[in-house]
């Protein structure tokens, strides 16, 4: 039987299939059923940097400073006291769960600022988390910001946390960047342990019929993981951060394509969720299957093997494939029948 075992941020891990984060690891119970079906870590939901302002009640005042003019200006909040257990639940549930289980535990945090909630990131790291995931969610609406300004607040951010934290840190992407290569090398220069790709943006939805902006969630599906799949094939090489897939893994054959990639690691859901948490160990068995029938002593042998730098056409990843994808296709005959 092949050797699934990898390592990632410094921690090493029986397999490269975790568990993103979700409401899966919401309970140290959820999260002792992870680790028995398979995972070889999980990531907490994400806490997010609202729920810290409202320590200080600025964001609470903020939001109903405005709901008194503008009553549906608050529908997309939740409870922010409560949710994700508040703050202080937080700590408590990596403390459990570090107690309860032997794979890492990653927490994650949500934030856009530079605020004092920073010092949160130690807080974690003193309740035991293994390693943080920095879950960069930003939508500049204001058109007078630049690209660049956003670039650099990211960057900015990293670094400041590097300097807080003696745990290993991830820093979970969106794939809207104008030059996604260089801000990936740009974090790593920043010292950042991980690069995730990518983080999914939850965009609402609207109801035309009663003339709302409705929030929408869809889990993810299998053709999403292409894009990943791209970006970490054109980083491998170029960072000596850890590369992480997540989005669009939903079979033994996706956590391969990932491995082949670049990726160190995996992170699954949306998968899990629809099949059961069962559904992992069927992953992992398969894929030890296919490692086996193709001779491969183990999976970390492979990694990076289909790379942007490794492939003999590296067009494949370039302009060049836009052109051959488009003469590719053949119109069907009956295309034009009236």
């Amino acid at each position: 039987m092949s050797d699934l075992s990898t390592k990632y941020l410094g921690l090493n891990l029986k397999s490269p299939l975790l568990a993103s984060a979700s409401p899966l690891s919401e309970s140290v119970d959820n999260i002792k059923r992870l680790e028995d079906h398979g995972l070889a870590g999980v990531v907490l939901p994400s806490l997010f940097e609202e729920q810290l302002a409202l320590e200080s009640l600025a964001v609470d005042s903020d939001l109903a400073r405005g709901t008194e003019s503008f009553p549906e200006s608050a529908n997309f909040f939740p409870d922010l006291q409560t949710y994700n257990l508040g703050p202080d639940g937080y700590l408590e549930l990596i403390r459990h769960a570090k107690e309860a289980v032997k794979v890492p535990v990653i927490a994650s945090l949500n934030g856009v600022s530079s605020g004092g909630w920073l010092e949160y990131a130690r807080l974690m790291e003193e309740a035991g988390a293994d390693a943080i995931e920095l879950n960069i969610y930003s939508i500049a609406t204001d058109a007078a910001v630049s690209g660049a300004e956003v670039e650099q607040g990211y960057i900015d951010l990293v670094r400041q946390l590097k300097r807080t934290l003696r745990i290993p840190l991830a820093v979970k992407l969106s794939p809207f960047f104008s030059a996604p290569a260089n801000m990936g090398v740009r974090l790593d220069e920043s010292r950042a342990d991980g690069i995730v790709l990518f983080n999914r943006f939850y965009q609402p939805d609207f109801d035309i019929d009663q003339l709302e902006v409705t929030p929408s969630l869809n889990l993810s599906r299998p053709e999403e993981l292409l894009l990943r799949l791209h970006w970490t094939a054109i980083l491998f090489g170029h960072v000596r951060a850890d590369l992480g897939i997540t989005g669009g893994v939903h079979s033994s054959r996706d956590l391969l394509k990932c491995i082949l990639a670049g990726a160190k690691v995996v992170f699954m859901t949306s998968a899990l969720l629809r099949n059961g948490v069962q559904h992992a160990a069927h992953v992992l068995s398969e894929a030890n299957r296919w490692l086996d029938e193709h001779e491969y002593s183990s999976i970390q042998q492979m990694c990076g093997s289909m790379s942007h730098g490794s492939v003999p056409d590296p067009t494949a990843f370039e302009r060049g494939n836009y052109m051959k994808v488009l003469s590719s296709y053949t119109l069907r005959a009956n295309v034009f029948n009236d």
